[in-house]
């Protein structure tokens, strides 16, 4: 997922190094100490390398808890697109639960293998299904399966500066900003929602935006206290040490924050459109909004 822009604090040095005849022509930052050996997929050519030491776990994922922990925005994502298709929902829905699902899948790609071209796969995914969610929660009170040319047209322009921009500047903080608004639009509205509409869901909008900050205090945490991290990870035993790769942690939480807030503005829309919402849960653990059409006497 997105990192934070490298500083002295995250890792030994901050230079700028010559990329290889082979690799693409531009300059990129090492977030990570530069000691980490190399493994199936060469030298890194992205923007960013995480704290995660590459390729200790295995030869062929540069990064490996940082690559499993994504299964969390694949496997449910996946499920909840196809439920919500069965339940006969609003395509905006589905396409909501797979832009989690292939934002996942790109993430995955850009830490097992730490190229340039993955990692495009992984941050221009963010801003695409965000906006799917803005424009899902910005249009809830609607008729049913009306369409918002205006907000559609809005957010495409959007998705496409940024695309463009991105591509030429290459500079993470950019992406981070432009991501970083795109929530902001989300907790704004739905803390207006919650407040002014149905207060009754905040337990659900509050959870899902307390789980997601929790994954971005992490997020910080990895990439300032990097070398401390490293360390402590060297004393500790390997499947110990697994439980501080903060950055995985990151793909976990805010994967879960973003499953619940599709369900929260999935919730919002259903009872608008006088279903009935109820939310059951898979093995026991794992929530699931299963919606029934309203009866008529």
């Amino acid at each position: 997922m997105i990192g934070a822009d490298p500083s002295p604090s995250s890792r030994r040095s901050c230079l700028q190094l010559p990329i290889p005849s082979e690799a693409l022509p531009f300059v990129f930052f090492i977030m990570a100490p530069a000691a980490d050996r190399l493994g199936y997929w060469g030298r890194p050519t992205s923007t960013l390398d995480w704290c995660e030491e590459n390729y200790v776990v295995s030869f062929y994922i540069a990064e490996f808890w940082n690559t499993v922990s994504n299964l969390i925005m694949i496997l449910p994502p996946i499920y909840g697109a196809i439920q919500t298709y069965k339940d006969g929902l609003e395509y905006r829905y589905v396409y909501s639960f797979l832009g989690l699902a292939a934002v996942g899948i790109g993430s995955w790609c850009f830490h097992m293998t730490l190229q340039y071209e993955m990692q495009l796969l992984d941050e221009l995914p963010m801003i695409y299904s965000t906006c799917v969610f803005v424009y899902c929660l910005y249009e809830c009170f609607k008729q049913k399966n009306t369409l918002g040319v205006f907000p559609i047209m809005l957010l495409l322009i959007f998705s496409v500066s940024v695309s463009v921009v991105y591509l030429q500047w290459k500079e993470p903080v950019f992406h981070q900003v432009m991501y970083g608004a795109l929530v902001a639009c989300l907790v704004m509205r739905s803390i207006f929602i919650v407040t002014w509409v149905y207060p009754w869901l905040k337990p659900l909008c509050y959870i899902s935006l307390s789980v997601f900050l929790l994954g971005f205090m992490l997020w910080n945490i990895d990439n300032l206290a990097c070398d401390s991290l490293r360390s402590t990870r060297q004393k500790l035993p390997s499947v110990v040490g697994a439980v501080t790769q903060f950055h995985a942690w990151w793909h976990i939480l805010t994967g879960l924050g973003s499953y619940l807030h599709i369900l929260f503005s999935l919730q919002i829309r259903s009872t608008f459109l006088k279903h009935r919402p109820k939310v059951k849960f898979l093995c026991g653990v794992w929530p699931m909004l299963h919606i029934e059409a309203q009866k008529t006497s």
